[in-house]
């Protein structure tokens, strides 16, 4: 009996062990991808620290900068946000909990939210303060300047990164859709009217006018991509040319890289977003942990990402228990911003544009004129480029401190729904250089229309479908139109149409229309709902039971 259980307790650790990790295949194109065409090739060396081997830690972590980041033996550290505010000091709010407790790392629903500061963005944090109870900390300032501290099931405000904190929840309408994988794992980014754009764990996007208000899901399904993938911790932020996302899944150890031009329609670049691995120091040690989660991203004034802050963990989760050698930190990575850009050229490309003209902007520490590697260069479409095509420089003109690139437009490959053509190639040092640009035939703050479920209604034998529209965007919406579908013996069915005016942001128009189609009584079916402007096209998909007398 005791063989038994020894094997059954061997076969059961096993298990344990080989559920947190599988090995996901890479498509074959992933092969042909170059440097910089991957999001996680902007990784850089982690800064210099205090090489210690006199700390825990499996061999594979051992020696590392200890003051990077925080760890201490006291506690195990998980997930963390890293803000700036007035005070000129970092302020990192990391969620922990005590390396003695009896669970190991599976005492995090028990979570404490710990405030540390440091001089630097780097570390080492000093813990200064508690706020509470919570895990999957994120931080953002509301519209009105109120400082908001997410955290699952519920959020801290206050007026200061000091506090005091105040306890309370979000309001979530889910108008009429599925909420996809609950709500947990919460990321915000800001949007140019101070409104706050939300993702949560399954990708839905949400909206709120101020951060604090009601957050609106307007979405109709996940940004992630359509692979099989365990996806969580998604990381939204926005720069100044588009809407960044980052999710993990957590199971195949790999990250995916996702655009936005507005928060809601994505697209996923090639490549690993992020890799065990990533933190490695210049002279090439890396400190290779086993689990990198929880990302988070540090910004610049133009919304760039500059260094990333990772939950990170020496060993399976199962292996870490109380008052071992095993334990979690949260550690910063520095990243490479990219350069800024500006299109000069006005009008999209066709068979009469002779070339395309870009403007690098000078910067701190950084001068266009004399540090680029100009035969590196290809600029183009996104997914062109990251796989080494894109348009050949033709030719330079100085414009002050700044240097305007003249490409060929042989090779671009845009077209125009491409919302962020990619510069991509190499500094003189041989480091990566890489940026992003809007382009002036694309508009960028477009309304967002979103419908909720039509309401079938059935007075004096006149059957109607009331459709209320809202509009989420940063614009007044164009004139639209409606097509409303019913899948009827596995075809869809024109059920009515019509058109709805301009509505403003944040406003909401409501269409009555007649439905002729004779619904059995007492039937679900399956509805589509189009929302169609200009060449956009939104989809609702749902079932409904429509009303009958």
């Amino acid at each position: 009996m005791k063989k038994l259980l020894n094997l059954f307790l061997i076969i059961t650790i096993a298990y344990q062990l080989n559920a947190q990790i599988t090995e996901r295949a890479r498509p074959e194109s992933w092969k042909q991808l170059v440097k910089g065409g991957a999001f996680k090739d902007r990784f850089l060396p982690m800064p210099d620290g205090k090489l210690s081997s006199d700390t825990w830690g499996d061999k594979n972590v051992v020696p590392r900068y200890v003051d990077n980041g925080i760890e201490d033996r006291k506690r195990s550290y998980w997930c963390g946000d890293i803000i700036k505010v007035q005070d000129n000091l970092y302020h990192l709010y990391v969620n922990g909990w005590k390396e003695s407790a009896p669970k190991g790392h599976f005492e995090w629903p028990k979570s404490i939210i710990y405030h540390a500061t440091c001089k630097n963005s780097f570390g080492p944090f000093v813990i200064k303060d508690t706020i509470g109870y919570g895990h999957n900390v994120d931080v953002f300032k509301a519209k009105d300047g109120k400082l908001v501290l997410y955290s699952i099931d519920k959020n801290y405000t206050a007026n200061n990164e000091d506090g005091p904190w105040t306890e309370g929840k979000f309001d979530f309408d889910r108008r009429d859709r599925r909420i996809i994988e609950g709500l947990s794992n919460l990321t915000f980014a800001q949007r140019a009217d101070g409104s706050y754009l939300m993702v949560c764990r399954g990708g839905g996007s949400w909206v709120s006018k101020s951060g604090l208000s009601t957050y609106y899901q307007i979405s109709n399904k996940t940004a992630y991509p359509n692979i099989k993938g365990e996806f969580e911790d998604p990381v939204i932020w926005r720069d100044h040319i588009q809407y960044n996302l980052i999710v993990n899944d957590w199971l195949g150890r790999i990250a995916y890289y996702l655009r936005s031009k507005d928060g809601v329609n994505w697209v996923t670049d090639a490549g690993e977003a992020y890799v065990p691995g990533i933190s490695f120091h210049k002279n090439g040690l890396i400190e290779n942990w086993f689990k990198y989660e929880r990302i988070r991203v540090f910004q610049d004034q133009y919304g760039r990402a500059t260094q990333a802050n990772f939950a990170v963990i020496d060993a399976q989760k199962e292996e870490d228990f109380a008052n071992d050698n095993h334990s979690s930190k949260n550690i910063v990575i520095p990243l490479n911003p990219g350069v800024l850009l500006t299109t000069l050229t006005k009008n999209f490309p066709n068979d009469k544009t002779k070339n395309i003209k870009i403007k690098v902007k000078a910067e701190k520490d950084f001068n266009p004129q004399t540090d680029i590697d100009l035969k590196s260069l290809r600029f183009g479409a996104s997914d062109a480029v990251n796989f080494g095509k894109g348009a050949k420089i033709i030719g330079t003109e100085k414009s002050g401190k700044d240097l305007i690139l003249i490409f060929s437009t042989t090779g671009l490959a845009l077209t125009k729904d491409e919302f962020a053509p990619k510069l991509l190639g190499k500094y003189r040092s041989g480091k990566t250089l890489f940026g992003y640009t809007r382009v002036p035939w694309v508009k960028y703050e477009e309304a967002i229309l979103s419908a909720r479920k039509p309401v079938f209604k059935n007075n004096s034998n006149l059957q109607t479908t009331e459709i209320t529209i809202e509009n989420f965007g940063l614009n007044t919406s164009v004139p639209s139109k409606i097509e409303l579908y019913a899948t009827i013996a596995n075809k869809q069915q024109l059920i009515t149409k019509g058109e709805i005016p301009h509505i403003e942001k944040y406003a909401a128009f409501t269409k009555t229309l007649p439905t002729s189609f004779a619904f059995e009584k007492g039937q679900n079916y399956d509805f589509t709902l189009y929302i169609i402007s200009d060449d956009n096209r939104s989809t609702f998909n749902f079932r409904a039971m429509p009303k009958i007398n």
